[in-house]
């Protein structure tokens, strides 16, 4: 079962990688002459087109491109010239960065708020939290990203609006920096983790074992955190790892709205100049990182779940 979701990964990563070339393909224009501008000779703008192997068919320049990422060989940025691979790796590393401290945040919250709107289900507790994760998650992240803006930055100056790290800060002045970006991202997780948990523990807490538990006389909280909560954790850790996956792709708004500079924020940077090769590359690790992150969810779910390791 493992092997079939990894060569359904593969062929799945296999697809995107031609919607992204086939996605670039049919952008307007012409990428030499916009690069090289209106001013530029033919012969030059035919020359470039050649180094760029733009004179090729395109199924030969996907082939191309797929075996060269196959070798881990990314190209060069037709804005600097340098190695894709070089300017990737800070930026991506950025990314994670954001991406887990947000996680260490997000996931023991959501999940202990779960527990607890179990625990308390129809209560005044279980009604305000869930009130307050759905209203988070109506709002698209930018306006929550501006709305913590203008209060933690404009009212009240705590956090600096413009997330800007560098290697030569510390621990401690990075997280300072990227609280808000953080922030942002925490209030739009939590909620779909945190109920996920609690419809989990609930329909859980109707299974025999779980009267069983009631008649021999344990106490709730004994009976959510240490029965119903540890059969619950396969539609858990998969809702997890769809939100980590989310925290690390899903931050291109966020990081452009806080001018992070992380990957998301190379992205949209690389569309406007028509970089071609670092949006594929961009693009291509965010689907990688997807989609591992959804086949790691499958794979602790089958370990987790004995019915799904035994499906007969």
């Amino acid at each position: 079962m493992v092997a079939k979701r990894l060569a359904l990964g593969l062929l799945t990563l296999i697809i995107i990688s031609l919607l992204i070339f086939l996605g670039v393909e049919l952008l307007p224009g012409d990428v030499a002459e916009a690069i090289l501008g209106q001013s530029a000779l033919p012969e030059t703008v035919a020359a470039f087109r050649k180094e760029l192997k733009l004179d090729l068919p395109a199924h030969i320049r996907y082939f191309s491109w797929l075996g060269d990422l196959a070798k881990g060989e990314f190209g060069n940025s037709l804005a600097n010239g340098r190695p894709i691979a070089d300017l990737i790796g800070w930026r991506f590393s950025n990314t994670l960065f954001l991406a887990t401290v947000a996680a260490l945040i997000a996931v023991p919250v959501a999940i202990i708020l779960g527990i607890l709107a179990a625990l308390y289900r129809n209560s005044l507790f279980d009604r305000l939290i869930s009130m307050a994760t759905l209203s988070t998650i109506s709002f698209p992240e930018f306006f929550v990203a501006y709305i913590l803006i203008a209060l933690l930055s404009v009212q009240i100056i705590i956090f600096p609006s413009i997330s800007n790290i560098n290697e030569q800060m510390s621990l401690f002045e990075k997280i300072h920096a990227i609280f808000l970006p953080c922030l942002t991202l925490t209030l739009v997780v939590v909620a779909h983790m945190m109920r996920q948990t609690r419809a989990a523990i609930i329909n859980i807490m109707a299974s025999p074992f779980i009267e069983m538990a009631r008649l021999k006389g344990l106490n709730r909280t004994r009976i959510i955190v240490l029965h119903a909560f540890p059969n619950a954790l396969s539609p858990v850790i998969n809702v997890v790892a769809i939100n980590l996956a989310y925290l690390v792709v899903g931050v291109v708004v966020v990081e452009v709205v806080f001018v992070y500079p992380g990957l998301g924020q190379l992205l949209v940077d690389s569309v406007s100049k028509r970089d071609i090769p670092v949006v594929q590359a961009s693009g291509l690790i965010f689907a990688t990182v997807y989609i591992g992150l959804n086949l790691l969810a499958d794979v602790l779910s089958i370990i987790s779940n004995p019915r799904l390791r035994n499906p007969k």
